[in-house]
């Protein structure tokens, strides 16, 4: 089987689910702790397999790349699960709405990941400096990430909502789980809108150094694409399982920042020591459970939370 008729049986199989999940995410839910558990856990097993397989198809080297991706794009998501549920106390979302929110704005990172992956491919086989100039540039975000001394939002200075409230009036409170309303003829938008909006722009962010983070460890189209779509349709349910929990692991995002200036400081200087892939799984999983280690041995620390309001 050729790699673009196994991408096109993924891309078949994740749409699969996406209409799965899209039938499911049409009523209200709240995830119990006991479902996300459930469903984080399936998310993992599926990319466990979907990993042997790999292995047995295209050898041992192709599985630890897609391993290793895997578990840097679930490292680097971690401190976006936290602006997630900033994000909803902010705008006072109520717990039934957060799964369609997350649904279509996992979606939507799907597709400008697509966009990203294979821009991102492009550059770096078109110029021998791409690698050692995404390098930099993830050690400057690392470095960006490390002086941020807490975790904001500032939907003000958000461009997608100021364009948003340019294009339609919006409503004074939510209207169930629509993000369009029509009133005398008018179609408003919802405040749901606003916040689906929110985290998309979170993902972009995220993607930004994401996908130049897994080029640090293959240049396969096939795994970077698998390995980053497997771990962001994670974490919808992830998000459930951690989000309460993250105020207790206060070092965990000083792990992140690690983690992405190493993966820079290894992609920029790769022209002269490239870092064995096994070495860099283990060195990105030493950091991040490190950070957790330390977390839990000092403590929680509270989290400054803006006072819950309408976007």
């Amino acid at each position: 089987m050729t790699d673009l008729a196994a991408l096109a049986l993924f891309t078949l199989f994740v749409l699969g689910l996406v209409a799965i999940e899209l039938r499911v995410g049409r009523r209200p839910w709240h995830f119990t702790f006991r479902e996300a558990a459930l469903a984080s856990a399936l998310w993992i097993a599926l990319a466990l397999a979907f990993n042997a397989g790999v292995y047995f198809w295209r050898g041992p080297q192709p599985a630890l790349e897609f391993l290793t991706g895997y578990v840097l794009e679930l490292s680097l998501s971690l401190d976006n699960v936290f602006v997630f549920a900033l994000t909803f106390t902010y705008a006072a979302l109520p717990p039934e709405h957060q799964h369609r929110v997350l649904f279509w704005g996992v979606l939507g990172a799907v597709l400008m990941r697509a966009l990203f992956i294979t821009a991102g491919i492009e550059f770096v086989g078109h110029f021998r400096w791409a690698p050692a100039l995404l390098g930099i540039f993830l050690v400057i975000s690392g470095l960006a990430l490390f002086r941020q001394k807490e975790k904001t939002i500032h939907p003000e200075r958000n461009p997608l909502l100021r364009l948003a409230r340019r294009m339609f009036a919006v409503t004074e409170k939510y209207e169930g789980a629509s993000f369009f309303v029509r009133r005398n003829g008018r179609l408003l938008a919802t405040p749901l809108l606003l916040v689906l909006l929110m985290i998309e722009t979170t993902d972009v962010l995220l993607a930004a150094d994401s996908i130049p983070a897994v080029l640090g460890v293959t240049r396969d189209p096939f795994i970077v694409f698998t390995s980053n779509l497997l771990a962001v349709l994670g974490l919808r349910a992830l998000y459930f399982v951690l989000a309460r929990a993250l105020v207790k692991f206060r070092f965990l995002h000083i792990g992140v920042c690690l983690v992405l200036i190493f993966v820079g400081t290894t992609m920029a200087g790769s022209r002269f020591y490239p870092m064995p892939t096994w070495a860099s799984l283990g060195v990105i999983c030493g950091i991040v459970l490190a950070a957790i280690l330390v977390s839990l041995a000092k403590g929680s620390v509270t989290v400054d939370q803006r006072p819950a309001t309408r976007v």
